[in-house]
């Protein structure tokens, strides 16, 4: 059986192109079909030859990812990993480092790591309106939140809105205390976490006191026309109808527009129907809209998260 040892400058260099995680070594080696061991700096690969060119070929994308300044992750080495073996004359790594985003220039660039994030960061930049649709934990309002402050960075738009209805997620929370401010806050809570995840506290602060993003409950956009601006309605599966609409004929001069939601998660009182599965029907042919579908192998969560929303998937469709 041929053998290759491919040796680089560090084992913490080694490290950081498997993701920081060994198990990054067992996902390559069971989807290539190869036995792989390392210590220190080298990789060791024992396999046929065309195994090992695979093997090499996956390591070099990674390695251009690495020295370009992106963060592998065990997601991101999967999808390098599989687009090698399906696709032989496709470049993921310049797929990947195409589509970074970057938010602010104090922190790191956010960077796809899946099929359908690559399709749906692509959607962002080609149509006015995106629908990313989807389980949790697949990136839709993390990537539209990217997507806007970098248009916001690169002044294609003058502001970013950030909007979700406010809809108990099953439980009544009663007559909270505090201002308006205070009681809308563990609504939109989700989306001041995505926030300040991308930008420095103090740099976010700024940006929303001079308005340059702005952050409010779907009920604040009613008789409002938003012009060169980004906005993304989140959980929009919380909808009702006549508010979707109410929302989609918001779209000003310059404007564009990403509507995130999971079907399955929807907190509607019974016998109202959801504005995000109207939408679904009544706009899959109307030029500038793009939906985007995001499988449960999307999910860049832990694994467990996977294995648990596929499980109830199955109970669900037996049910």
């Amino acid at each position: 059986m041929p053998v290759e040892t491919l040796t680089y400058e560090s084992p913490q260099f080694l490290q950081k192109l498997i993701g920081h995680d060994l198990s990054g070594l067992r996902i390559i080696a069971d989807t290539l079909h190869v036995q792989i061991t390392s210590r220190d700096g080298w990789v060791r690969i024992e396999a046929e030859e065309p195994a090992i060119a695979a093997v090499k070929e996956v390591f070099g994308q990674l390695e251009r990812i690495r020295r370009q300044g992106g963060e592998v992750t065990p997601t991101m080495l999967r999808l390098v990993t599989e687009s090698v073996m399906t696709e032989h004359d496709s470049a993921p790594a310049d797929a990947i480092m195409n589509l970074r985003l970057q938010g602010s220039s104090r922190k790191p660039p956010v960077l796809v790591k899946t099929r359908g994030q690559i399709a749906y960061v692509q959607a962002m930049r080609e149509h006015e309106v995106v629908f990313g649709i989807g389980p949790a934990g697949t990136g839709k309002t993390y990537l539209a939140m990217a997507q806007g402050l970098h248009l916001l960075r690169e002044k294609v738009v003058q502001r970013l809105v950030l909007t979700r209805p406010a809809v108990e997620a099953g439980e009544a929370l009663g007559f909270l205390p505090g201002d308006l401010k205070e009681k809308i806050f563990p609504y939109l809570r989700p989306l001041y976490d995505a926030l300040y995840d991308m930008l420095d506290p103090d740099e976010a602060e700024r940006m929303i006191e001079r308005g340059a993003i702005e952050i409010a409950p779907l009920a604040y956009m009613r008789g409002r026309t938003l012009k060169n601006a980004f906005i993304i309605l989140d959980e929009a599966q919380n909808t009702t109808t006549e508010q979707m609409l109410m929302f989609l004929t918001r779209l000003g001069e310059g404007a564009r527009c990403v509507i995130t939601g999971d079907p399955s998660q929807v907190d509607l009182r019974r016998h109202v129907r959801s504005g995000l599965r109207e939408a679904v029907e009544v706009l899959q042919d109307v030029p500038g809209v793009k939906f985007v579908s995001f499988l449960s192998k999307d999910i860049v969560r832990l694994p467990v998260v996977q294995r648990i929303i596929e499980a109830y998937d199955q109970y669900r469709a037996k049910s």
